[in-house]
């Protein structure tokens, strides 16, 4: 790995605001959860009543995040480490944050057991430095499935790791404040759990975004998939379904494979791009930076979700709703969840089913006023609730946790 990161320099903090820290993956970087944290730093660095954003990042080799406005970047943990918990709490007692934000799921830390779940201590650790503390929490253990999404080989180890992912829960729920995006997991979890600390935060529309061209796309249509790919995430099916369309006559589509390989599944894209070398119209764009996804997203015709399962809310759902794309979806996990409770809609398929994902993309494909449709609906669903409002809650709530706030 290069050598770490220098945390860059930022103006001094404003007024008498709020000092808040945020623990989270960060662009350049590639870790899951990276561009909700982006989105979540801006939104807070912003904010009248927040002086600094002190945002606690991971070191990759993918270089230092781009200096921001309001916001002081301090790389401290590295995906995988055994030094992530030390290293975390040492730049949290030397920041003294009046409040901390951590930007989670359940291997934000590592795939690997031991760091990854030695990373999830941490906010129940900041909490016994005294520091007030909420943890955004993107998906439960309980409700993944441990051998789709890579944690497991056999049906034992996936026992194993549901039950030790119980006791994480259990862990990160002595977090003052636990905030998760889905309405089912503030059931399961003060049901499951007897938590009294649960509450539900709106995923957020990551931009203020202007009304989107709901038109359809000039030649060739795009079918573009948009991911970390390579586990519960895999985009065989959809190369297959691509296929037969081709084979039905559809000569004037494209396929987008936008994304990197998951951390658990390194050189499969790779692996893809040569077994598929022949296929006319396949682009297979790597990593996509911040700046490049509106234009990743208006090209599109149609957006695919080739999934297996899922283990949360998704980000890529809410940026096709923000741009006003068509999707198709397979009916699985906490997918459903989010689609019916926030008002996303689309065509489905059966997962791993090359033929009736094929069929579900046709149906778009042949109706260009049922794909706007769809788009306008994504649009209204993804954009109810912009992140700007999503980071004043969160503060609202922090506030109360600080001493004399109110009740």
């Amino acid at each position: 790995m290069d050598a770490p990161s220098r945390p860059s320099a930022a103006p001094a903090p404003r007024g008498t605001g709020l000092r808040v820290a945020v623990v989270t993956a960060f662009p350049p970087g590639r870790n899951s959860l990276n561009e909700f944290g982006f989105h979540l730093v801006r939104h807070l660095a912003v904010q009248d009543d927040v002086a600094e954003v002190v945002a606690v990042v991971d070191e990759t080799d993918a270089g230092a995040p781009e200096p921001m406005a309001g916001v002081r970047f301090v790389p401290a943990w590295e995906f995988n480490s055994l030094a992530t918990v030390p290293r975390v709490l040492r730049a949290l007692r030397r920041e003294r944050p009046d409040a901390v934000i951590w930007n989670l799921q359940f291997a934000s830390f590592g795939d690997r057991r031991i760091p990854g779940a030695l990373g999830l201590l941490l906010p129940a650790l900041a909490r016994v430095l005294g520091l007030p503390n909420l943890v955004v929490l993107h998906n439960l253990a309980d409700n993944v499935d441990m051998e789709e999404a890579g944690f497991a080989s056999s049906r034992l180890q996936a026992w194993v790791m549901r039950t030790a992912g119980r006791v994480l829960t259990r862990v990160l729920l002595r977090a003052q404040l636990v905030a998760v995006t889905i309405p089912r997991y503030v059931e399961q979890l003060r049901e499951g759990y007897g938590a009294r600390n649960v509450l539900l935060a709106p995923h957020g529309s990551f931009e203020e975004v202007t009304t989107p061209d709901f038109s359809p796309r000039p030649a060739p249509r795009q079918v573009m998939a948009f991911g970390k790919w390579g586990t519960y995430k895999r985009v065989e099916v959809l190369v297959d379904a691509y296929r037969l369309l081709r084979e039905r006559g559809y000569d004037d589509l494209a396929l987008v494979l936008a994304g990197t390989d998951s951390p658990n599944a390194a050189g499969y894209m790779a692996g893809i791009a040569e077994a598929n070398a022949d296929l006319p119209g396949l682009t297979m764009t790597g990593y996509v930076a911040e700046e490049d996804v509106p234009r990743i997203f208006g090209d599109a015709t149609v957006v695919a979700f080739p999934y297996t399962s899922t283990t949360g809310s998704s980000g890529v759902l809410h940026q096709a709703g923000e741009y006003g794309r068509a999707v198709v979806l397979p009916r699985v996990g906490d997918l459903v969840d989010v689609i019916e409770e926030e008002g996303f809609t689309g065509e489905y398929f059966e997962p791993s089913d090359a033929e009736s994902l094929a069929d579900a993309l046709a149906r778009v494909l042949d109706d260009p006023a049922h794909a706007e449709e769809i788009g306008r609906r994504n649009f209204v669903a993804a954009t109810g609730i912009p992140m700007s409002e999503v980071v004043q809650w969160h503060l609202l709530h922090l506030r109360r946790l600080l001493p004399g706030g109110s009740p």
